[in-house]
């Protein structure tokens, strides 16, 4: 065989395999143009569990409802002073400091100590002025009997002094304090807004027969009591002069 015709032999095995090479290519590119279609489906799935945003402005929206109901007085008693929108209120009425009371109690909220005999209670409230206003760094002090009507004049025991936060607010944690001969039940306090006058009375209970009989029992002065799964829970707003 002469150059000539091995040439031409050449050229057309190579425009034979030319020919055959081009389905090839034209049958692998659908395939990867349907990856690529699937692609945007993935994303679009990613996208649709991007939407996260909603749940978090959901989490947001409870928090913010769980902090506003423990910084506002919207719960309180609305019998109480200062409480269901009133703008004045007349100051916490005044009784007898009585034989009982000791100085320098200690800087407390919590008087309940562990093991003690009595009805766990958590009292809450304000302390306003004569035009519901807050007041803030009001001092109280408390004391009172124990469970057995006894009140502690050696030490300290159910005695304690705290003062109110920025928003007016005070928490008590007592028991519920036993009858002595010629006394209902009754808490002991004396509360002071800064620089103002001192107002020394007594808290009551709801429903005790023995207010009835107690001379110096004033409904006034009355918590608002509701039952709690480890005891007790009083509310009440002092309200004091400022000066």
């Amino acid at each position: 065989m002469n150059r000539k015709n091995i040439f031409s032999l050449v050229m057309t095995i190579s425009i034979l395999a030319l020919a055959a090479c081009a389905p090839a290519t034209a049958a692998t590119s659908p395939s990867n143009d349907a990856v690529n279609t699937v692609v945007p489906t993935t994303l679009s799935n990613t996208d649709s569990n991007a939407t996260s945003p909603t749940s978090t402005s959901s989490t947001d929206s409870n928090v913010t409802a769980t902090t506003e109901v423990n910084i506002t007085a919207e719960s309180m008693d609305p019998n109480l002073a200062c409480s269901g929108g009133k703008t004045s209120s007349s100051v916490t009425p005044e009784l007898t400091e009585g034989p009982y009371y000791k100085t320098g109690s200690p800087e407390q909220a919590d008087l309940y100590q562990d093991g003690m005999t009595g009805t766990k209670l958590i009292v809450t409230g304000y302390v306003y002025d004569t035009n519901c206003q807050p007041v803030a760094n009001a001092w109280l002090d408390f004391w009172q009997a124990d469970a057995n009507g006894n009140y502690d004049n050696s030490g300290y025991t159910l005695r304690g002094h705290q003062f109110t936060d920025e928003n007016g607010h005070f928490q008590l944690t007592t028991v519920v304090p036993g009858l002595y001969p010629g006394r209902t039940e009754h808490i002991h306090f004396k509360v002071q807004a800064p620089n103002g006058e001192i107002i020394t009375s007594q808290l009551f209970f709801p429903g005790v027969s023995q207010n009835d009989s107690d001379g110096i029992y004033n409904a006034n002065l009355l918590l608002s009591i509701q039952e709690a799964s480890d005891g007790l829970q009083g509310q009440y707003n002092f309200v004091v002069p400022v000066s």
